[in-house]
């Protein structure tokens, strides 16, 4: 990785190259998207590179975690809630999760907001963040980084949980230009906490755009380039989760992929045909099919631009 990568001109690299780069064995991460802009590109490349020992951290470790769990990248999930949304279980999860398990993982449990708060006393420098929270849950009895604060103003018992520094975020965007500005809009989650919280950041985009557009619409602006390492230029990248303006969820592949992940045979049938079984998301797409894109194609709606004269 260059010495210098945030103040780089020019950052734009293939996903390779980035997660090559940025990436090592042992380290922490996190990939985020709140069901929108969930960058499946990247945990690909991460099998495909095959990088283990991971921490992977998320507020919901849904089908792309799961994917890394199964292919042994991960050996510790800092998470809230996991699950397929709206189907079912994690089943690679699942099976590394119970206590027989000969490749078990070790797991970090927190509420969403726990979760959060974490991502934000890191991206603001602080040591701890206060919440009230917790109250009528056991979670702090089964994970001791959740403690215990008196109030200095109300005398009010808060819980307190840690800040987080993950090694690397990766961002999913709409568009960025070659700097690493990076413009959202629709559901936001955690990202630009992630990414101020985050020692080095990858950010994805569909789009790669001049930077004068940027400065044109400068409060979709969300992860400024000062704090970017590698910008990768990756259309359909977030697939089967969506992006706002380019493409629609696509839910059929999350009810489909319960049947998939149940078993481990069809499950590293999967991994090899999909992920280790291709160059890139470039052949990804290719093997897929066009047809297949098309039906996801989204519908436009658009949003209305604003005078920012003065």
């Amino acid at each position: 990785m260059a010495k210098n990568a945030k103040i780089r001109g020019d950052k734009l690299c293939s996903m390779k190259e980035a997660i090559a780069e940025s990436l090592h064995d042992g380290e922490s991460l996190v990939i985020d998207g709140f069901t929108h802009l969930i960058c499946f590109a990247a945990g690909h490349e991460i099998i495909r590179q095959g990088i283990k020992g991971l921490t992977a951290i998320r507020l919901t470790p849904d089908l792309v975690y799961d994917q890394m769990i199964e292919a042994g990248s991960v050996k510790k999930l800092v998470f809230s809630w996991a699950g397929n949304p709206g189907v079912g279980s994690l089943h690679a999860l699942r099976r590394r999760s119970q206590k027989d398990s000969k490749s078990r993982i070790e797991l970090e449990e927190y509420s969403h907001f726990g979760m959060v708060a974490r991502f934000l006393a890191g991206s603001a420098g602080l040591p701890f963040w206060t919440l009230n929270n917790y109250g009528g849950t056991n979670i702090g009895d089964v994970n001791p980084l959740i403690r215990k604060v008196q109030c200095p103003y109300t005398g009010k018992e808060l819980a307190t949980v840690p800040a987080i520094h993950p090694d690397v975020a990766i961002v999913h965007c709409q568009r960025a230009d070659k700097q690493g500005n990076a413009q959202v809009w629709g559901l936001m989650g955690t990202q630009k906490e992630a990414a101020f919280a985050s020692q080095r950041v990858i950010v994805v985009a569909e789009e790669i755009v001049e930077t004068s557009l940027i400065r044109r619409d400068p409060n979709r602006t969300l992860i400024p380039s000062i704090i970017v390492d590698h910008v990768v230029h990756e259309p359909w990248g977030a697939h089967p989760s969506y992006v706002q303006g380019y493409y629609d969820r696509d839910n059929e592949f999350y009810v489909n992929w319960e049947q998939i992940s149940k078993t481990p045979e069809t499950y590293q049938n999967y991994l090899q045909d999909f992920v280790c079984g291709v160059k890139n998301r470039d052949e990804y797409r290719r093997k897929v099919g066009s047809d297949y894109w098309n039906r996801l194609v989204k519908k436009s709606r658009m949003c209305e631009g604003v005078d920012y004269g003065f």
